[in-house]
């Protein structure tokens, strides 16, 4: 009975939120706003906003993936770009499926392409009709005005919105995957376990 109760304790604290991954989903939001304020002033055709999102998803899994852009979402919405509230789920997908991607690839050898790919296509989807239905195609991004020269084309309005938004979410998250691929090979074996969970308290 003692070696059950010691076990379920243990098994109990190693399901706890440490500080570590509080600190890295800090530091993801931090990322994704100041990413998100580079691509908003210099106008960019992408968006710089879900690097925090990708690398927390890789690091922690898909349920911590949600929370970064979750978070940065809401507080851009509330001060700087009231866009980024709407498109908050956007990220949250994007955060669950950079979890389960990288469940199944491994962050050193990703072939940044293909992840890319997988990551950014359910996304898309969801950002292709927020876009659409509530905004005609006219956000704070740089890519609404590629939206809007398209559209005289015989793509029209929701064709160009559908394309557009394909082409530079893929590119937006082919640079945070390759940036999160960097960041994760940096990473200290003993810092990853620390973040993922995998430390245990020795025995005295």
């Amino acid at each position: 009975m003692k070696i059950t109760m010691k076990r379920n304790k243990k098994d109990y604290s190693e399901n706890k939120i440490n500080v570590y991954q509080i600190c890295l989903v800090a530091l993801a939001v931090g990322i994704n706003i100041v990413g998100g304020q580079i691509a908003l002033f210099m106008k960019l055709p992408v968006y710089l906003d879900s690097i925090g999102t990708i690398l927390t998803g890789a690091v922690l899994g898909p349920w911590f993936g949600m929370l970064p852009n979750l978070i940065s979402g809401i507080f851009m919405g509330m001060t700087v770009d009231i866009y980024s509230l709407y498109f908050a789920p956007v990220g949250m997908i994007t955060g669950i499926m950079s979890g389960l991607v990288f469940r199944k690839l491994s962050v050193k050898k990703v072939k940044v392409l293909f992840a890319a790919a997988l990551i950014t296509v359910p996304g898309t989807s969801v950002s292709s009709v927020i876009n659409a239905v509530l905004f005609g195609g006219v956000t704070s991004s740089g890519s609404s005005i590629l939206v809007q020269l398209l559209s005289k084309t015989p793509l029209g309005l929701t064709g160009s919105i559908f394309a557009v938004q394909f082409l530079t979410d893929y590119l937006d998250r082919c640079i945070s995957v390759f940036a999160v691929s960097v960041f994760v090979t940096m990473l200290g074996g003993e810092l990853r376990q620390r973040l993922t969970g995998n430390v245990h308290n020795r025995a005295i």
